[in-house]
């Protein structure tokens, strides 16, 4: 199964570190949304969508990639995340239905804590340092074997 993985990481490499690793598991190719013209998505079998939260949803680029996308028929996708406050039902929701309004079939969701040091948070050291750590890639690696066994 061709795959690919579309991110965004900025502050400090949160979700690259996420990428990576469902990368190598599922053997997919990894790019930055401004780097794959939309038209080149549509010929991978299985697409993972990921970056850092930014005010409860995923970063402005991913959207403007899937915004250019025609509809899709049978086309499996993923989404994951990396977060201050962790919570992917939350985080994750405006990139699910953007996705499914395209028609994806989202085949798997993977959130983790990421270091944040966004805003204010930086006036206090940020949340969570150190994430995603060894058990949270770890995680995200069981989660890319579990999907790629699945489909």
């Amino acid at each position: 199964m061709d795959s690919i993985i579309v991110y965004v990481s900025i502050h400090h490499k949160n979700t690259e570190k996420v990428a990576k690793v469902i990368a190598e598991v599922l053997n997919a190719r990894l790019v930055k949304p401004w780097e794959i013209k939309p038209e080149e998505l549509l010929k991978y079998d299985l697409i993972g969508f990921g970056s850092g939260i930014y005010y409860w949803k995923h970063h402005r680029a991913l959207f403007e990639l899937i915004n250019k996308l025609p509809k899709v028929e049978g086309k499996k996708a993923f989404i994951f995340s990396t977060a201050g406050l962790n919570i992917p039902f939350i985080n994750h929701r405006k990139l699910r239905k953007v996705l499914r309004e395209k028609g994806f079939e989202i085949v798997g969701e993977f959130s983790c804590r990421g270091w944040d040091t966004n805003g204010w948070l930086a006036e206090i050291g940020g949340l969570n340092k150190g994430h995603p750590n060894e058990k949270d890639l770890e995680n995200a690696r069981k989660f890319a074997e579990n999907l790629k066994a699945s489909i």
